[in-house]
């Protein structure tokens, strides 16, 4: 059913939550994993793939200790490292390629300011067409 699981991470302890929970369900459907994080500084925004900077090494070192956490579980993941706009940048591998559900973990912002100033998860949720687990992580 979920073959081809997104993972969205924002590299902050929210993060936790979404993992744990793909964790256990992609070992029950066999899943493959994409670990997918956007670096949305200055310097990825100007720069994309091409950026240096501390930012991008705190990024990438990251996404590499979650892939070695999935894989000494047992679990087939890859990761990804886009830059720019988050909402953007998830739609856009999303439509690019074979994918049956996009996990991310949300902040648990006030409903005002979700509505006044958006989010990632609610701007991703109006443009796919595939499932999407959002969990609450604090």
């Amino acid at each position: 059913m979920y073959g081809n699981i997104l993972v969205t991470l924002d590299c902050t302890p929210t993060d936790r939550a979404i993992i744990r929970h793909v964790k256990r369900l992609g070992r029950r459907m066999r899943s493959r994993f994409v670990l997918m994080h956007v670096a949305d500084g200055w310097a990825a925004r100007a720069f994309g793939a091409n950026a240096v900077s501390a930012e991008i090494r705190r990024d990438t070192a990251y996404l590499s200790r979650v892939r070695a956490e999935f894989r000494s579980a047992g679990l087939r993941a890859e990761t990804i490292l886009a830059y720019g706009d988050p909402a953007d940048e998830i739609v856009k591998w999303v439509k690019g390629h074979r994918c049956d559900l996009v996990a991310m973990s949300t902040h648990g912002h006030e409903f005002i300011a979700d509505l006044v100033l958006g989010s990632t998860a609610n701007q991703v949720r109006h443009r796919i067409s595939v499932p999407l687990l959002l969990l609450l992580g604090r």
